[in-house]
């Protein structure tokens, strides 16, 4: 609606909802029909390894203060890069196929492993590295606005 046609009535917003639905879910119908099953398997989980990079940004920065803000978001957007090019990566150079599955080399050894385990593990080290940095230099990290009386439930 803010975007589109701030003036449009609810009944009109309600039908545009309906049918941006319908087309969502006859696309993903015709994905599950025509293409092969694994890749919908793949693609789900590619999207579990995106869901994990907000592990860190969501609960590490909500339950601890330790992580600096800006090294929470720097992580998570290394992690999700990581996330997204290792199973390019992957289909591009190695098998042709697409996998999540990704042959990590160190030396002479090669190590497979979920590539979303491997994004995860880049998402914290850059968090901790950044934050020892960005303390290190002395940018603030923003007030903490949370008051005690925001822990307590609401009197009904």
């Amino acid at each position: 609606r803010e975007y589109i046609n701030p003036n449009c009535t609810d009944r009109q917003e309600s039908s545009n909802a309906k049918v941006a639905s319908l087309i969502m879910k006859l696309g993903a119908l015709i994905f599950v029909i025509f293409l092969p099953t694994q890749y919908a398997i793949n693609f789900q989980l590619l999207a579990g390894g995106w869901i994990l990079q907000t592990f860190p940004t969501i609960i590490l920065g909500m339950y601890t203060r330790w992580f600096h803000r800006r090294a929470l978001f720097a992580g998570w957007l290394v992690g999700m890069a990581v996330a997204t090019f290792m199973p390019a990566a992957t289909y591009v150079a190695a098998t042709n196929h697409f996998s999540v599955i990704y042959p990590l080399h160190i030396g002479h050894t090669v190590i497979s492993g979920f590539a979303a385990l491997y994004a995860f593990m880049a998402n914290m080290l850059v968090a901790v590295i950044l934050t020892f940095f960005l303390d290190a230099l002395k940018i603030k990290r923003g007030a903490d606005k949370t008051t005690p009386a925001d822990y307590l439930e609401a009197a009904s």
